[in-house]
């Protein structure tokens, strides 16, 4: 407490006891136990509220051990049973966990990774992928400003996520265990297999294969690439002690329109231990022709190359710029998109406007604002001179197509001039605009669709922004290619709107993630939320039948069909009040990427054990593992004081005593007449 406060309990206590005694002692010729009690009763109660209003602060020092954080990572993925190594792993952990002297000197976390991370005590090996790199990232977060020790029980062999050597904190020591055995086999894989996944009709596409090799002789190997019973490409590949890897290029003929399924090869004359990882299909579905898009600009703008290159991610897309005077011929394009029109994009209106194309006009500070009023009547624009930066905000009702989102609201501002927009009733609004924390009643990114011509409005330029914005927090730029990609989908349609819409891919690795969404619209073409859809999957070989219920999510209806096993399936999505029904057919092929190993990656856990001044530790040697820990003088338990401060206001308590001496002082004078 400060002098102060120590200053005013004393006035307070020479002040209570000072009217306690004038009241009852001072005038009193005999002092009576009575008057005495009434005294103390007068002088508790005025020295209480004086108490109360002074409100001194009291402390109180706890002191609390805090023991330091040892983590136990175990690797829960399906490469430990494929390594025959899930008995030894599980007999590591238990003789680490129950080690009474670790328990008393650390704080044993226990946790169980494969594509995810997440506390466990026990473990199922069946995990799909393995992400050593998220055990990484984790744990920083976990344990922050910490020095501490990570034991990583685990074959090495990553199969996801970014390279796990420098993920790790270099002041924070790891020691790998490594399971499985160690000992080198003959062994041919298939490894990376690089391939798009469209390709054009009478046109030929790229393979690239990396073959690796596991042995300690000279070996020639046969590489085979076919389509069912044709062998389109057979190479002889060798490799040595020094030489384990190979890469094969080539082009394949893309001769059938529709889904084709490819495999590749690799074999010898030798015994391998494992031969699933000699085996790889691929598929690609062969197309007609690309769509063009051009995109129209009198002036040069990062805007435009950040279209181009998101448009093209999607290889049945082919994009084109060129100027307003150009523009004559624009029947073979499916989309036009306007950047910043002026006057000079007349012709480009009119055009348009004559063969019935959708455009996408995209404004900005160089935008002829009258003139736009003027070709259009989806936006009306009153706008001024003054730059303006507008932030967006999602609408989560917005339902033409299927969209998540991205991060819209933590993007960078768009800029335009300041003004007024207004817009007609049959604009869809996405993103709606803020100024700052304001929110206005303009439209960011809107949709139209007058008379069978869609149009999209996106109000301000730097849009390029978002894309880097996307990629600093997703690492990729597929969220915002994929957002870019449906706006194109949306704008290059022209089918009759259709009441139920499914979305999903003609072709999964078995292992991926399989999700199809769907979307189901009434009779006014408005977003069902109140739909119920199923989906029903036939296995055509087999002919089981699965069904599932499709979740309801903001903007649309999703089914995860993961645990299917590879083969052709057929499926029927189903919406149940109307029984509309929409028919489709997926392909899941054979390929466990957790089944290709033969031996743990020990290089790795060795670089990793190097970076971080760690030790990588063999199954035989943990018990020295564990005397390394409970030896090292770094890692000891630490004393924490904790104070807790509370003001006296807060003990309920005193109140209670207050009122209790209060109503006993008047009884007592009410008892003995003294009222």
């Amino acid at each position: 407490m400060t002098t102060n406060t120590i200053l005013l309990l004393l006035l307070s206590l020479l002040l209570a006891g000072g009217l306690s005694y004038y009241h009852y002692l001072y005038k009193a010729k005999i002092r009576s136990k009575v008057l005495l009690i009434l005294a103390f009763l007068r002088f508790f109660t005025v020295f209480g509220i004086l108490l109360l209003l002074i409100n001194p602060i009291l402390s109180r020092k706890t002191f609390e051990i805090v023991k330091t954080p040892l983590a136990i990572a175990v690797d829960n993925s399906r490469s430990i049973t494929s390594l025959k190594a899930n008995k030894e792993t599980l007999e590591i952990y238990k003789k680490i966990t129950t080690n009474t002297a670790l328990q008393e000197k650390f704080d044993i976390q226990s946790y169980a990774f494969d594509s995810g991370f997440e506390t466990a005590e026990n473990f199922d090996f069946k995990g799909k992928q393995t992400n050593i790199d998220v055990v990484a990232k984790s744990l920083r977060s976990i344990n922050k400003n910490i020095s501490f020790p990570t034991v990583l029980i685990t074959d090495g062999n990553q199969t996801t996520g970014d390279d796990y050597v420098y993920s790790f904190d270099a002041n924070n020591k790891v020691f790998p265990i490594v399971v499985g055995d160690t000992t080198t086999f003959f062994d041919l894989r298939i490894g990376q297999l690089n391939v798009n996944k469209y390709a054009f009709h009478k046109n030929k596409f790229p393979v690239e294969v990396f073959l690796n090799y596991s042995g300690t002789k000279n070996c020639t190997a046969k590489v085979m690439i076919s389509l069912g019973n044709t062998v389109l490409n057979s190479q002889l590949v060798s490799f040595s002690p020094n030489k384990k890897s190979e890469i094969v290029s080539l082009n394949l003929p893309a001769d059938k329109v529709g889904l084709s399924i490819f495999k590749v090869t690799i074999s010898s004359n030798e015994k391998e231990k494992n031969t699933y990882n000699n085996t790889k299909n691929f598929a690609v579905e062969i197309i007609d022709q690309k769509s063009e898009i051009a995109i129209v600009s009198s002036i040069n703008h990062p805007d435009i190359g950040a279209l181009k290159r998101a448009i093209e991610t999607n290889v049945q897309r082919k994009v084109t710029i060129f100027k307003p005077k150009d523009s004559n011929d624009l029947e073979k394009y499916a989309v036009v998109i306007l950047y910043q029109p002026t006057a000079e994009f007349q012709s480009v209106f009119e055009n348009s406007r004559k063969i019935g194309i959708n455009t996408f006009i995209i404004t900005g500070t160089t935008t002829d604002f009258n003139f736009l009023n003027q070709q259009q009547t989806s936006l009306s624009f009153k706008m001024s001179s003054q730059k303006e930066e507008y932030l967006a905000k999602f609408n989560s009702d917005f339902n033409l197509f299927a969209l998540d989102d991205i991060g819209f609201e933590e993007f960078p501002p768009l800029q335009n001039t300041f003004g007024t927009i207004t817009y007609a009733e049959d604009v869809n609004i996405l993103l709606s605009s803020k100024i700052r924390n304001i929110e206005t009643s303009s439209p960011l990114l809107a949709f139209s669709e007058n008379q069978g011509r869609r149009m999209a409005f996106l109000l301000g330029e730097n849009s390029w922004k978002w894309r880097l914005k996307s990629h600093v927090d997703t690492k990729s730029y597929l969220k915002y290619d994929v957002f870019i990609d449906k706006t194109i989908q949306y704008l290059a349609t022209n089918t009759t709107k259709k009441s139920l819409i499914v979305t999903y891919e003609s072709f999964y690795n078995s292992g991926d993630a399989i999700e199809i969404s769907a979307q189901y619209f009434n009779k006014n073409y408005e977003f069902d939320e109140k739909a119920r859809l199923n989906i029903t999957v036939v296995n055509k070989n087999t002919k089981a039948i699965k069904t599932y219920d499709l979740l309801k999510t903001n903007t649309s209806f999703k089914a995860n069909l993961d645990g299917l096993a590879a083969g052709q399936y057929n499926f029927v999505v189903k919406e149940l009040n109307s029984n509309t029904i929409y028919n489709g057919y997926f392909e899941i092929l054979d390929f466990d990427i957790e089944n290709q190993f033969v031996n743990p990656d020990l290089n790795l856990l060795s670089q990793l054990a190097s970076q971080t001044n760690g030790e990588v530790i063999y199954p035989d040697k943990v018990d020295s593992l564990i005397k390394m820990l409970l030896e090292n003088e770094k890692y000891k338990a630490i004393q924490k004081a904790i104070v807790t401060k509370t003001p006296l206001i807060d003990f309920v308590l005193l109140l209670i005593l207050i009122a209790i001496s209060l109503a006993s002082e008047w009884f007592i004078r009410k008892y003995n007449g003294m009222l």
